[in-house]
């Protein structure tokens, strides 16, 4: 097993861990040693075990806080989840059916001959006008 030396509270403590988790723990030791920096700051030289026990402490309420909000999170997303899925589920409506009148050819065809009668209409009233 390595021994890695870690500092915490501007103090040197020699740890051992398994082979391969020596960058874990110096991870760790410096999230505890950042705990341990606020208090120095905040109150001064304290005894080794009251440092390292009050910054074990904040470091456990960070953790209980960043748990709720995983919770939370979870339990949104899965809300989430849940009316994704109900709206996935929701039967699509059909399309709304349009009926357009079909015109028989046979109606187009006196439409058309009508309308050349009141073209022929119109040129012979024309002729006659100019008389």
């Amino acid at each position: 097993m390595p021994e890695v030396t870690i500092h915490i509270g501007g103090r040197g403590f020699e740890v051992s861990c398994r082979d391969g988790e020596e960058a874990f723990l110096q991870a760790a030791a410096k999230l505890l040693d950042d705990e341990a920096q606020v208090l120095s700051d905040q109150i001064g030289r304290m005894p080794e075990s009251r440092m390292l026990l009050m910054a074990g402490l904040m470091l456990a309420d960070k953790s209980a806080s960043q748990e709720d909000r995983v919770k939370a999170a979870e339990a949104k997303l899965t809300e989430v989840e849940a009316e994704l899925n109900k709206m996935r589920n929701v039967p699509k409506p059909e399309p709304e059916r349009i009926e357009v009148a079909v015109v028989p050819p046979s109606v187009t065809d006196t439409l058309a001959e009508m309308a050349a009668r009141a073209e022929a209409l119109a040129a012979v009233i024309e002729e006659k006008s100019k008389v």
